[in-house]
């Protein structure tokens, strides 16, 4: 039995070491985001650009060796600090595949970020993803 791609998502839950503010904006600079964009460890920083604004597109040029894959999306909800909520668009995601991230603050000055990425075209797809946006979030952790 065939699973329906509206039913395929993924959620990655990760504490970060710094206040919520800090690790939202994290997200719209693209100096800061170049540096935690990476699927996986090792890979240079990608090429991003991007127009921080609700309708506002970004470009994330992720360099995986032998030929740069482009990443893209539009930015649908942006609420600072609490939430962020995107388009996703690659060679390996489905249509309407979008992104929403929220933040939360807890003790120690710290943020909660939870992660949910929807729609996919396969199982594998959403595995290499999840794989994909769990080091992403630990890039993140390491940089702030």
């Amino acid at each position: 039995m065939m699973k329906h791609i509206e039913k395929l998502s993924l959620s990655v839950i990760k504490k970060i070491g710094a206040p919520i503010e800090t690790v939202f904006d994290a997200w719209l600079d693209p100096a800061i985001l170049s540096k935690f964009m990476l699927p996986k460890s090792g890979m240079p920083c990608p090429a991003v650009k991007l127009d921080p604004s609700v309708g506002g597109r970004f470009q994330i040029d992720m360099d995986v060796g032998e030929k740069i894959i482009p990443h893209h999306g539009e930015y649908l909800e942006i609420d600072r600090p609490n939430r962020l909520v995107f388009s996703w668009e690659s060679p390996f995601s489905a249509p309407d595949s979008q992104v929403t991230i929220d933040f939360k603050p807890v003790e120690d000055s710290s943020t909660e970020i939870t992660l949910k990425h929807i729609r996919f075209l396969n199982e594998e797809s959403r595995d290499n993803h999840h794989g994909g946006w769990t080091n992403i979030l630990e890039q993140q952790s390491l940089i702030i």
